[in-house]
């Protein structure tokens, strides 16, 4: 007990750190952490924009930091952060003049959300990720295109997005191939027809009907493998992925090689 009260006061007694922003004006205030950002110093500005929001709740500063906040959590590698305050900012202000630049942040920070160091280093493809952050960003996208088609982040919006369609049905494709080579055949054909069902028109599509065909024949219906096989030459008239494939499985063992 007596060590214990002796650390307490050792602590009660030393000096307490100084916020050198302690008394700032709102301006100085948001003024030092959008330099902080243009620096390149995320964590400083989040950390200022967090103190402006604290002790300045209203006002158009308030407002805007918010703003400001978000896209500071961005760069800092903050995702659930800065998500957490778009959606806030959303709520609070529906019919901000930059409302659209809120959604647009939602979708960015989805769509980049961070893999962590080894799938940086590897440069990992978007399609091997867990399709949820992705059909987040196309979510947020989305209503911004729907809400503000004539937003200026509207055309970049939409790139990303045919992006992110193109992404999840390779994602759905590489699935049904997965169960493919499992011989889970069922499964194969229902991952294959949901992608040609959900994203039409993606280029990832030709490997959802090679997958079909393949499927179909490896059950022994030959009517759905020929129908598949239709398809794939209708909607990819140029297409030699399944007649390679095949080549390739009539070699016997040591030709492979």
């Amino acid at each position: 007990m007596i060590a214990a009260v002796l650390v307490l006061a050792g602590c009660g007694g030393g000096t307490a750190v100084k916020d050198a922003s302690r008394g700032w004006s709102v301006e100085k205030l948001y003024a030092e952490a959008k330099a902080e950002a243009a620096a390149g110093n995320y964590k400083r500005a989040s950390n200022l924009l967090e103190k402006l929001s604290a002790r300045y709740p209203y006002g158009k500063y308030a407002q805007q930091s918010q703003l400001e906040l978000a896209y500071a959590y961005f760069k800092d590698r903050e995702p659930a952060s800065a998500l957490a305050t778009c959606d806030r900012f959303i709520k609070l202000y529906p019919n901000h003049p930059n409302v659209d630049y809120a959604y647009f942040l939602k979708g960015l920070i989805s769509f980049n959300e961070d893999l962590g160091i080894a799938a940086r280093l590897t440069d990992q493809d978007m399609t091997d990720r867990d399709p949820q952050a992705m059909r987040e960003s196309f979510d947020a996208l989305q209503e911004l295109v729907t809400r503000f088609p004539d937003s200026r982040y509207t055309p970049d919006a939409l790139k990303r997005m045919q992006y992110l369609v193109s992404a999840l049905a390779s994602n759905e494709v590489k699935v049904a191939e997965y169960y493919l080579r499992r011989r889970a055949y069922v499964a194969a054909v229902n991952r294959a027809q949901f992608a040609i069902a959900n994203y039409p028109q993606a280029p990832a599509l030709e490997g959802a009907f090679i997958v079909l065909a393949k499927s179909y024949q490896a059950m022994g219906l030959t009517d759905l493998q020929r129908d598949a096989e239709r398809l794939l030459k209708l909607n990819f008239p140029k297409s030699t992925a399944l007649a390679e494939a095949r080549a390739q499985e009539a070699k016997s063992w040591w030709q492979i090689f």
